[in-house]
């Protein structure tokens, strides 16, 4: 079994956002969870990218921006949401995300319920790149 991608990172990012959920509560808008959640991450130590622009081409032409809502440590995409439940289309998304970054991971966070729901995202191949480099360590 490998090594799970940025493990420790991962467990402060839904510690802080567990702390977030407790103190304001379900029932806001994920914004708000959102600005929340960079301050305590901040008050962690932790730096943040927030709100991000990542050119995107197609064929040599620009086309747009894409725009993950947090990067913690230059490392995770975080993306706080309020939903009933995560779908394809959001995993479809950071999916988009760390393709577009080069990152290897990102959570999506739901503050809808009184206990906070995650979800990891790997880039595909991510986790293969992880293990083998680890073999080398």
């Amino acid at each position: 079994m490998g090594k799970i991608l940025h493990e420790e990172l991962s467990k402060k990012i839904i510690g802080a956002a567990m702390t977030v959920l407790n103190e304001l509560k379900p029932g806001l808008d994920e914004k708000l969870y959102e600005r929340a959640l960079v301050i305590e991450l901040k008050l962690g130590g932790h730096t943040m990218s927030v709100q991000k622009r990542f050119p995107v081409f197609y064929r040599g032409e620009f086309i747009g921006d894409s725009i993950p809502d947090l990067i913690v440590d230059q490392a995770v995409i975080v993306d706080p949401k309020v939903v009933s439940r995560f779908t394809e289309t959001h995993v479809a998304q950071m999916i988009g995300y760390l393709s577009i970054t080069g990152l290897d991971l990102a959570l999506l966070l739901n503050f809808k319920n009184s206990r906070l729901d995650w979800k990891r995202v790997l880039r595909p191949g991510a986790q293969n790149r992880a293990t083998l480099s680890n073999l080398h360590a």
